[in-house]
């Protein structure tokens, strides 16, 4: 939420998987530190100042993964490591 564009000047496109699902959960509270809510009206505040722009949301892992690799500069996430062609993992613990 910080950036819009990665260092190349690519602009950044940010997936997500539905609030309720619980990966989605799982990540914003292990990866992010807080609560999906949380970022939720993190998102909102931003999209209605004007100054960021909400991310897209995809309905399972499989259509986030298909999205990514197809989106030049986007980012995700997923529950189990992937090794596609197209796609650069970065594994956060």
């Amino acid at each position: 939420m910080r950036i819009n564009q990665w260092s190349d000047q690519l602009p950044v496109a940010v997936f997500v998987l539905p609030d309720e699902a619980p990966l989605h959960q799982a990540f914003a509270k292990s990866a992010l530190g807080v609560f999906p809510y949380q970022l939720r009206q993190t998102w909102d505040r931003q999209v209605f100042s004007g100054t960021g722009q909400a991310p897209l949301q995809v309905a399972n892992e499989a259509e986030m993964v298909q999205r990514v690799r197809q989106t030049p500069g986007a980012i995700g996430y997923v529950g189990q490591p992937l090794s596609l062609p197209g796609i650069k993992v970065v594994e956060v613990k």
